[in-house]
């Protein structure tokens, strides 16, 4: 999905989050601010928004002589995501229904998106996942597809939502344990999107198929990755859509067997989607 006049003030908007995030003084802050709105003078409506990210991002790290701007924020995103797998746990293991839970765990943990419009608390939205419908439901067209896939695409996201992922996986392999499970992450730090350093950290490379997608957009652009992943992408019976980012890049597609998970959370995805800034959603293509 190409961007919105929206999403220029949005993105826009993110580089005082980042400066923020940075402590900058305010030479770096003015510095930041007024390069992006620069940038945003010549952003292309025939783009979608995570490949028009990738251009002002890079241009914040150049500007802040910083690779990853989100580093220690990232760190601190896994730690509080850490402290919810003991409770977590104990709803799987209470549930008669551990694909709807771990897929409802998988959508919670998208809330933690640094650059959303409008931003959810972590724990208040573990408290009330379980007791909330999802507005779009295709779980059981998942539950089909994945009853008798070979091969399964999990697109991550975030940083700290990765960890939700991870037990979302866990739980796929031990209900669907006749599918080879690929997790994609990004080719490069952008906004706190999850990369290999994070996703080796969580113990993904002993877990399923671990691919660096080579994409440096805050959502899986197909055009920009590497050969290994559109193959896999390509050949998948059933891939899996972590978050808006993903859903901005992928919207539309001309593959079938696409599930988007996600949280809501801006205008421009929900008028996309047809629903309204808050709600979960399990879509499948």
């Amino acid at each position: 999905m190409n961007i919105d006049e929206a999403c220029v003030g949005c993105i826009i908007n993110q580089s005082a989050k980042v400066a923020n995030a940075l402590g900058a003084d305010e030479a770096l802050t003015n510095s930041l601010l007024s390069s992006v709105e620069n940038l945003s003078k010549d952003f292309s409506f025939s783009h979608n928004p995570p490949e028009i990210a990738s251009y002002v991002y890079e241009k914040m790290a150049e500007i802040a002589n910083k690779e990853d701007l989100y580093d220690e924020v990232k760190e601190l995103s896994t730690q509080k995501a850490l402290a919810f797998i003991p409770l977590l746990k104990e709803k799987l293991r209470q549930s008669n229904d551990k694909l709807l839970t771990a897929t409802k765990i998988a959508v919670a943990g998208n809330v933690i998106d640094l650059a959303a419009a409008v931003e959810f608390d972590l724990t208040e939205e573990l408290s009330k996942v379980f007791q909330t419908d999802f507005a779009r439901n295709d779980l059981e067209k998942l539950r089909e597809e994945l009853s008798h896939a070979k091969n399964v695409v999990v697109l991550g996201d975030n940083v700290g939502e990765h960890i939700f992922d991870y037990m979302f996986i866990e739980v796929l392999q031990e209900l669907f344990p006749h599918a080879t499970y690929s997790y994609f992450v990004r080719g490069k730090p952008i906004i706190n999107d999850v990369t290999m350093k994070e996703a080796k950290e969580a113990g993904f490379a002993s877990l399923c198929n671990l691919i660096d997608s080579g994409v440096n957009t805050p959502g899986f652009s197909y055009n920009r990755a590497s050969p290994h992943a559109k193959e896999l992408f390509d050949s998948a019976d059933i891939v899996i859509s972590k978050g808006m980012g993903n859903y901005e890049c992928l919207t539309p597609q001309s593959r079938k067997n696409i599930c988007f998970l996600l949280k809501v959370k801006c205008q421009v995805v929900a008028n996309s989607l047809h629903k309204t800034i808050g709600d979960i959603i399990c879509k499948m293509l």
